[in-house]
């Protein structure tokens, strides 16, 4: 073989790993992958600008859970550059809510400190078994608590059933990735909860870029089981014959809808900036054929 063949040969391999190792830092614009023995059933590649498709999502509004400090709004997600872009922005917002020497959390603070969104597909997209790949970005920064998740249809929580496809958060201060899966027990609003918890500092190790880039989220969910993965690593396993609610239901046996959001504080910790950011560049839903 010529040297010159040989070269280019060399420069081309270059020019495509280069590509390969660049994209993880940049969205993918390519066609939902094939799957063998699977059908897409739905995605959202988000690639148009604007607000997110009202089609498929809705917007959870003001303080909603776990006494976070942000208030969720519409304004603080939007499809931008291919990506879902929600940010948590340092600002005050007037609580319309607000009542002096209330005792509820969620009325007794006369403003928010901060803002952000959450977006669901309920009464939009729901499913039963699957799976779920969601591409995304995470802000590691204090105070970044973002999450892919999904909720049952029928019943309260945690009868409901929740998955954790991912969470990031401070588990006694130290930066943790987790994937759970939780249902309900015997008592009210308490959940009987299947989690996996590894450090962040575990992913850092390996790769001190891994807060740059983007990475896979994924959920195989079927009659068995639900297997929870992060880049093809399998993190959580649970199997479908232990997720028995206290009233002998299943509720993994039942539709789910997505959520995505961007929590602040709370068990993601005091926020160390004022603008804290969640890119997620798409989501992608498969049913077996």
């Amino acid at each position: 073989m010529k040297k010159s063949i040989i070269v280019a040969i060399a420069l081309l391999a270059c020019q495509h790993t280069y590509a390969q190792k660049s994209n993880v830092f940049e969205p993918d614009y390519s066609k939902p992958k094939a799957i063998k023995g699977m059908k897409l059933i739905w995605n959202d590649e988000f690639n148009t600008n604007g607000k997110p498709d009202p089609n498929y999502w809705r917007y959870e509004k003001g303080f909603v859970r776990n006494q976070e400090l942000q208030w969720y709004q519409p304004d603080n997600a939007v499809c931008k550059d291919g990506v879902l872009l929600i940010e948590g922005r340092k600002e005050s917002i007037k609580n319309p809510n607000y009542v002096a020497d209330s005792k509820d959390w969620r009325t007794n603070r006369e403003y928010a400190e901060y803002t952000s969104s959450s977006i669901q597909t309920r009464g939009l997209k729901q499913w039963k078994f699957g799976r779920v790949e969601v591409r995304a970005r995470i802000d590691t920064t204090m105070g970044s608590w973002p999450a892919i998740w999904t909720l049952g249809i029928n019943k309260p929580w945690p009868s409901n059933g929740e998955i954790d496809i991912m969470e990031f958060y401070r588990v006694k201060g130290v930066a943790t990735i987790l994937a759970n899966v939780a249902w309900g027990t015997d008592k009210q609003y308490v959940a009987k909860w299947d989690e996996a918890k590894i450090p962040l500092a575990k992913f850092l190790a390996k790769d001190k870029d891994w807060s740059k880039k983007f990475h896979i989220w994924r959920m195989d969910w079927d009659k068995d089981a639900i297997k929870l993965y992060l880049d093809d690593e399998l993190l959580n396993t649970t199997p479908l014959s232990e997720t028995i609610n206290a009233d002998g239901s299943n509720p993994f046996v039942e539709e789910q809808y997505l959520l995505l959001n961007l929590a602040l504080g709370g068990n993601g910790g005091k926020p160390a900036s004022d603008l804290i950011k969640y890119e997620v560049d798409y989501v992608r839903i498969y049913q077996k054929k």
